[in-house]
């Protein structure tokens, strides 16, 4: 799983470089997702620009991304395509997560 972060001001991002989070990938997403927001002291972008395809198990590894960063943090979506926004409008976890169109736009607000 490949996932990158960077710091911009007060925000830690971090960037999916993968077209798929599935089943095949959720435990690694999830590990990776650890690693790369251990030291995050902040609010947490997740960059889905490149993501083309999410299921359940994916949806799921992003939830518990959230939960382990715990109440402390914030977990904003960034970038999400069409097939991915529905995903997320479907089972309703947009009202979960503040979900922006662009990483500019999430750094914006």
């Amino acid at each position: 799983m490949n996932l990158t972060s960077k710091t911009e001001g007060e925000t830690l991002i971090v960037s999916v470089h993968e077209t798929r989070i599935d089943a095949s990938v959720a435990i690694q997403f999830k590990d990776r997702m650890r690693e790369e927001t251990d030291s995050a002291s902040g609010r947490v972008v997740l960059d889905l620009s490149e993501v083309d395809f999410i299921d359940s198990s994916g949806l799921g590894a992003i939830v518990a991304a959230m939960k382990q960063l715990g109440s402390k943090h914030r977990l904003d979506l960034s970038g999400l395509n069409e097939n991915v926004d529905k995903v997320f409008r479907l089972t309703r976890m947009d009202t979960v997560f503040k979900i922006h169109t662009s990483l500019g736009e999430a750094l914006a607000s």
